[in-house]
């Protein structure tokens, strides 16, 4: 039998995994396509042509992540089967309508449904992903991957772009996506972020994790941080803080109102803004002021520009003549009547600490009189263009000398402790250590609070302990918001765990907890802590196959239908057609007609200014109830395209 002159089949290997830094040649692609025929003999010929043809654009890529994909694998899974969603009772907090959710379920089943009831209405979503080290956490794998095999980087991100290419359309037009992620696998994240959503990215946090080192085996250093990735739409904006008016006053009266004393000058030398960098002169004075080398003034002069020229702001002069510059007041003056004097004077540190040797024009400043001050700049509180100061990446610990510096500095920063802060208060709620390095809250109660306000929706699909479900009812109870949230976690369960449920026994547990208060043993005794309020639906995922919708229950229908037109949910009630909304809109379901039940639905419909009425007999229905602001809607054939099936 004749030999493959592919080395690789010579290996016994069955994937092409060459990489090297100039793309592969045209006969090296040729062979490997060929001898990876015989594991697509299931494909039909329209099949394999899309899969190599995907192939060839990847293999094309000069800039950017690759990752091995099956993409029609990829496009079944999304469009194959139907999921519906079962409400669960004995496990729901407070009673209809509820306003947030708990999703028991894999979180790409999830998503799909998310994407059929939420498209475009997610303020915040805010994800704690698995980190792809290799071990046993990472139970969404088919399989466990171990830490050297060299394609768990694929499947890890395969994994991930399945659920964010979803996610991303669930956001408003002024909506963002924060995704925690470690140091190792940053840079595949944000690769695979910017092929998600190309152009967004607005920046990473930093926050430190631990307060004590841990040293690494081989090159003696310690990683103490993680990174909170921000990409958003176009009309996102974080909340930054409210800028602090206890400087501005009005002691002199000015007819322009209220001001404050700033610097005069901005971070550029005198060598990157040369049009920037001049002598001052306060004429009624008679005083000059030299300018630093090191902050030019932040206004350029007109005796800088060159015929034909214009300057885009305000010009020094300009702000001179509206009186808007703050001249030292009794300022110490000196004249130098030689440059030796002057060269005397800055060696021995007397002279204008701006006047040094090597700046440009030194004789300028011979028999002039200088100023020892620094002029400033008379800020009215009617120029602020924003009355919000902007939020700093950098995240610093609470009660910190770097907080307290920063905050000084009008800096605004989130605050978070450490990753144990997140361990000790799940353990205290829950009474043991069964969830590993859970995110602190006060770290994702600051992400809340800076993207979200009013009832704006929260998502997170790696629900994980309830932490982001906690933070939301903590700042809401904080500023007296109605943020709603939506967690999605799953059981976890593997063959050797199969009663393992994260679901139900932490993320659950936790955020009832939250919402209706706890106790926990101390040193000092029983603490108790007050419930923070609210409410949530526990839900759980169902697939249902290709084919087989019409078997879909009438409660699955209803939950459905609720989350796509309304905000609150309800339970399933067994009547003639179920009814929610108000006198302007109004959503109804009707099971099963018959013609018993058409007055008093032609009743409710007429009190209602607009009404959208599904059933499974439409054409029938529309015969009885004609109106011009009435909808009617075929079920199932809606909620299939409304998911996205295909056939």
């Amino acid at each position: 039998m004749r030999k493959s002159r592919n080395p690789l089949a010579r290996q016994g290997r069955n994937r092409y995994t060459v990489q090297s830094c100039h793309p592969p040649s045209p006969f090296w692609n040729q062979w490997a396509k060929i001898e990876r025929m015989s594991k697509y003999d299931h494909l039909t010929k329209d099949e394999l042509a899309r899969l190599l043809e995907a192939r060839d654009r990847r293999d094309a890529t000069r800039f950017g992540l690759v990752w091995e994909a099956n993409e029609i694998d990829r496009d079944k899974a999304v469009n194959s089967d139907f999921v519906a969603l079962d409400l669960v009772p004995e496990h729901s907090v407070g009673t209809d309508p509820w306003r947030n959710l708990i999703i028991e379920g894999d979180n790409f089943d999830a998503l799909r449904y998310l994407r059929m009831t939420h498209a475009g209405r997610v303020k915040c979503i805010l994800i704690d992903p698995p980190y792809n080290t290799g071990t046993n956490d990472f139970v969404y794998n088919d399989r466990f991957m171990d830490a050297n095999d060299a394609w768990r980087h694929s499947t890890w991100i395969e994994f991930l772009y399945q659920r964010l290419i979803i996610a991303r359309d669930l956001l408003r037009q002024d909506g963002v996506l924060l995704c925690c992620i470690n140091d190792e696998n940053r840079s595949k994240l944000e690769l695979l972020l910017d092929k998600v959503m190309p152009g967004r990215r607005v920046g990473s946090f930093v926050w430190r994790t631990r307060s004590g080192a841990r040293i690494s085996k081989n090159h003696f250093v310690s990683v103490d941080q993680e990174y909170l990735l921000c990409y958003a739409n176009k009309d996102f904006s974080f909340a930054g803080s409210a800028k602090s008016f206890a400087n501005y006053g009005n002691p002199d009266n000015d007819t322009r109102g209220d001001w404050a004393n700033f610097n005069l000058t901005k971070a550029y030398s005198y060598k990157e803004r040369p049009r920037s960098y001049y002598p001052l002169h306060n004429q009624k004075a008679d005083i000059w002021y030299a300018c630093n080398p090191d902050r030019v003034w932040a206004f350029s002069s007109e005796t800088k520009i060159k015929p034909g020229q214009r300057l885009q702001g305000l010009s020094m002069e300009q702000v001179i003549r509206e009186d808007k510059v703050l001249w030292p007041i009794d300022d110490k003056v000196a004249i130098f009547k030689s440059l030796d004097e002057l060269l005397t004077a800055i060696d021995a540190g007397t002279a204008p600490r701006h006047i040094r040797r090597g700046i440009p024009d030194m004789e300028f400043w011979i028999g002039k009189p200088v100023g020892y001050g620094m002029p400033r700049y008379k800020m009215h509180k009617r120029e602020l263009t924003a009355s919000n100061d902007p939020l700093s990446t950098w995240i610093s610990v609470p009660d910190s000398d770097e907080a307290k510096s920063l905050a000084d500095e009008s800096v605004e920063t989130m605050q978070s402790g450490f990753t144990a802060e997140g361990a000790t208060l799940v353990t205290a709620m829950l009474g043991t250590k069964n969830f590993s390095y859970p995110k602190p809250l006060s770290l994702i109660q600051s992400l809340v609070q800076q993207c979200t306000t009013g009832d704006d929706l929260v998502l997170d699909f790696f629900g994980g302990s309830g932490t982001t479900a906690h933070a939301v009812l903590a700042q809401n109870a904080e500023d007296d918001q109605t943020r709603r949230f939506i967690m999605v976690s799953s059981t976890e369960a593997t063959e050797k765990t199969p009663e393992v449920n994260v679901c139900r026994d932490v993320c659950h547990r936790r955020i009832a907890a939250a919402v209706n208060g706890y106790s926990s043993a101390t040193k000092q005794g029983l603490k108790t802590v007050n419930g923070l309020g609210g409410d949530f639906a526990y839900m759980r995922c169902r697939r249902i196959p290709p084919g087989r919708l019409v078997e879909i229950e009438h409660a699955q229908v209803w939950t459905a239908l609720q989350m796509i037109h309304r905000e609150t949910l309800r339970d399933f009630y067994a009547t003639e057609f179920l009814h929610a909304g108000d006198d302007e809109s109004a959503l109804f379901y009707v099971p099963r007609f018959t013609m018993a039940l058409v007055p008093a639905l032609r009743k409710s419909v007429k009190e209602t200014a607009s009404a959208v009425i599904y059933s499974w007999q439409p054409e029938t229905l529309r015969q009885h109830i004609r109106s011009a602001h009435v909808q009617h809607e075929a079920i199932p054939e809606n909620l299939a395209r409304r998911f996205g099936m295909k056939g």
